[in-house]
């Protein structure tokens, strides 16, 4: 799972043998002080290779013939493409890694408490009565249930008492799509993987087994799409080296009808946002449009993790102090950036997308792993389908 308890580096050191402990939570979950207060949180500011080299610019694209670079940037797709399709999802897994799986007659709340003090974001949901894997549970589901209590608040009395069982239930009251679930067996191609990733507009997958002799399913582990292009990064340098039109070149990312908020906004404001756009992050900027920070679904987690809905209603900037005081900070890059530098980044930190600014921090445009990963897949692939769930 792409968490923080992983132990070991990405590198691909011969076949991997993860060891995976599954922890049944405990009810009784004692809830750690929030770090410290200040939400004026480092920006990872780009780094010399992200920047273009003097007298480095790229050739313009042409249709007919290909030009050089343009051979150059399908040469290296398809040698990604190559690549992901020799290697197994089980092959992303690092050495040795920590696996929490919930129960469903878990307590919603419960699970907050569990999610925090292991530091994760997410956790595959078991099926006890029926054994068998029962979905996973993200920050998307959390902000379902904060949706459920604004729709409903005269039952604020019960949403503590709400099961992880009860997701589904939530959604169908609010009238949102249910989260498609899907996953895959370990030793299918990791392109499948991320076929079925992108297919889903998941942002990670379960890797579930299947007992050859009794039929029972077994969660292996998560991978996300963080894991797997870390993953490609580290292991085909030869590949992504060939990469080097720029994101302006390529149209990566996205950059019109942009949902921005102020730090002064609250953190249910931002929430809307993200629901009505269907995102996972909002830039925050200030009233020249220079970006600040960027707050995402997964902020949401600390908010209401003693169940006070209160704070909903407070500040994006109260909310951005509750994060760790490890957190990395936004990663940026501008349009003359290249892909290959973008591989770089991903080589070297743990990303989860880059924020498009020009020279003065005003925000450009928002370049999410999904864009990276179906760039990486799909273009000029028009023949490639998404396979079946």
């Amino acid at each position: 799972m792409d968490d923080p308890s992983t132990a070991k580096s990405d590198k691909l050191v011969g076949e991997p043998q993860p060891v995976a402990a599954i922890a049944m939570p405990s009810d009784s979950a004692s809830m750690p002080p929030f770090p410290r207060i200040g939400h004026e949180l480092p920006f990872v500011q780009p780094s010399s290779y992200l920047r273009p080299k003097p007298g480095s610019r790229t050739v313009p694209m042409f249709a007919t013939p290909m030009s050089p670079i343009d051979e150059e940037q399908m040469q290296g797709l398809k040698g990604l493409r190559d690549f992901l399709r020799v290697r197994t999802s089980y092959d992303v897994l690092p050495l040795s890694f920590r696996l929490i799986v919930l129960d469903n007659d878990l307590l919603i709340r419960k699970s907050l408490n569990i999610l925090i003090q292991n530091g994760i974001v997410s956790a595959p949901l078991w099926d006890s009565h029926h054994s068998r894997f029962a979905g996973l549970l993200t920050a998307t589901d959390y902000i379902n249930l904060i949706q459920y209590y604004c729709q409903f608040p005269e039952h604020i009395d019960d949403v503590d008492k709400f099961r992880l069982s009860s997701l589904r239930d939530i959604e169908k009251a609010i009238g949102v799509l249910p989260l498609e679930t899907v996953s895959v067996h370990p030793s299918r191609p990791l392109y499948e993987a991320c076929s079925r990733m992108l297919k889903s507009r998941a942002r990670r997958i379960p890797l579930v087994d299947i007992d050859d002799e009794t039929g029972r399913e077994t969660v292996v582990s998560v991978i996300t799409q963080y894991r797997i292009l870390k993953f490609i990064a580290v292991n085909t340098e030869q590949h992504t080296m060939l990469l080097k039109k720029t994101v302006r070149e390529i149209g990566l990312g996205t950059y019109k009808n942009l949902a921005t908020a102020k730090m002064s906004d609250s953190v249910l404001e931002v929430i809307n946002l993200m629901v009505v756009h269907n995102i996972s992050a909002v830039p925050i900027v200030d009233k020249n449009n220079v970006v600040l920070n960027v707050f995402e679904a997964v902020d949401v987690i600390p908010c209401i993790k003693g169940g006070v809905y209160d704070e909903l209603k407070s500040n994006v900037g109260e909310a951005l102090a509750r994060r760790p005081e490890d957190f990395q900070g936004i990663y940026t890059c501008q349009e003359d950036d290249r892909l290959d530098s973008i591989f770089t980044t991903l080589r070297q930190s743990r990303v989860h997308r880059l924020v498009v600014i020009d020279d003065n921090w005003h925000l450009r445009g928002i370049i999410s792993l999904s864009d990276i990963l179906k760039y990486v897949l799909f273009y000029g692939d028009e023949g490639e389908q998404l396979p079946a769930s």
